[in-house]
């Protein structure tokens, strides 16, 4: 159970935070970034839910959102270069049963579309377009979790949850503009 009766600690006014193993590193680090770029995904997602009238959406991304938070503690928690990333008392990781639940909502919602013939442009209505703000949020906080496991073992399900993500809100974009009838395609060279 989390428990914060303090907000601020004063530990990190030297630009260093502490991960869930008690050591300490720059606020900068690869670690970080990855943490921070999970957060503000975290955020746009909290956006897009606001903006969902339908609450079975709205209730998946504020699922998501939880196991956003998880994937934040899976990276805050470094492993050695033997590890296999299974949960332990002390480590929360992320599993493959998230990832597939993503995968299954991804293939339910893609039943109701038409297959595309173009790019979509991230817009349409209000929630799409929020939704495809997140998506891109989403997106950069991958290639921060990709940069970090080029460095350090990093668990591969947080690697294809975070891919994963982006594809159902991709997908869940496409639902919020009428089940892509109100989709904005991207016609090549047309302002030429």
């Amino acid at each position: 159970m989390v428990k914060l009766n303090k907000i601020y600690t004063r530990t990190g006014d030297d630009g260093s935070t502490g991960l869930v193993d008690g050591s300490r590193l720059a606020k900068h680090a690869p670690r970080m970034e990855a943490i921070g770029a999970v957060d503000e995904a975290n955020s746009a997602l909290g956006l897009a839910a606001a903006a969902l009238t339908d609450s079975e959406h709205a209730e998946a991304l504020y699922r998501i959102q939880n196991d956003l938070f998880d994937l934040g503690a899976d990276l805050a928690t470094p492993a050695g270069p033997d590890a296999d990333f299974a949960p332990g008392e002390m480590e929360l990781r992320l599993i493959s049963a998230q990832v597939e639940w993503l995968e299954r909502a991804i293939d339910a919602l893609n039943t109701r579309l038409e297959p595309l013939t173009s790019f979509v442009l991230p817009g349409g209505s209000e929630a799409a377009a929020r939704l495809h703000v997140a998506r891109a949020s989403v997106r950069r906080a991958e290639r921060s979790v990709t940069a970090l496991a080029e460095t350090a073992p990093t668990n591969p399900q947080a690697l294809a949850y975070v891919n994963r993500l982006s594809d159902y809100l991709f997908v869940l974009a496409r639902i919020a503009n009428d089940d892509g009838s109100r989709d904005v395609t991207w016609i090549p060279g047309k302002n030429r």
